[in-house]
């Protein structure tokens, strides 16, 4: 017993990824957050100004659920690709924080995709059937109209609708601003690292 070492092959390592996993890791970040970017800040507006009401829920309700998974698939594959690379025991405090901010994103992202997402929309559909009852929804933009305005004071189940849709939106979209903020954050950590452009 007395000239027993213990192995080294027991010990993590902080190896390097190869190539093909840098680039997988980076498709997967710039993608995602590229996605976000889009989505957030130029086609809602885009289309939410230029089609009506309706036709701009519906197209959000079908383009969301893609939207949310691949966003909660590459927010779970950068996690995994990051922490294979840089196991617990050797982490640095920086690294630590970038997992917690690839977790901080995945946890964002599934429930906006398992949640906050589908209930905004299954709201917004069931605001859009009670709209179509009293001929609302085809004005074009985003802003309220006075007739959904009179329409939210006289009948109690719109007003109840509608101040779901608003807390339930915001929460999507806090989840959503999150997970760009976090993706800004991983591409700005990596950035930070790149020796040559």
């Amino acid at each position: 017993m007395e000239g027993l070492v213990p192995s080294q092959d027991t010990t993590p390592m902080d190896t390097e990824p190869s190539n093909a996993i840098k680039l997988l890791h980076l498709v997967f970040l710039s993608t995602c957050w590229g996605m976000q970017i889009w989505v957030t800040f130029v086609a809602g507006f885009v289309m939410g100004s230029h089609l009506p009401r309706h036709t701009y829920g519906s197209i959000q309700r079908q383009l969301f659920p893609y939207y949310f998974h691949i966003g909660s698939a590459c927010a779970f594959l950068n996690l995994t690709l990051f922490a294979m690379y840089h196991p617990s025991e050797l982490l640095s405090d920086e690294q630590t924080t970038q997992i917690i901010v690839f977790f901080v994103c995945v946890a964002a992202s599934v429930l906006n995709t398992q949640w906050f997402g589908p209930v905004t929309s299954d709201i917004v559909a069931e605001m859009h059937l009670v709209e179509r009852s009293h001929g609302l929804g085809q004005e074009v933009g985003l802003s309220t109209s006075k007739s959904c305005r009179e329409l939210r004071a006289t009948n109690p189940s719109y007003r109840q609708l509608s101040q779901q849709f608003s807390l339930y939106h915001a929460l999507s979209s806090l989840c959503n601003l999150c997970c760009v903020a976090c993706n800004g954050l991983s591409l700005y950590y990596l950035a930070a690292r790149l020796s040559a452009l």
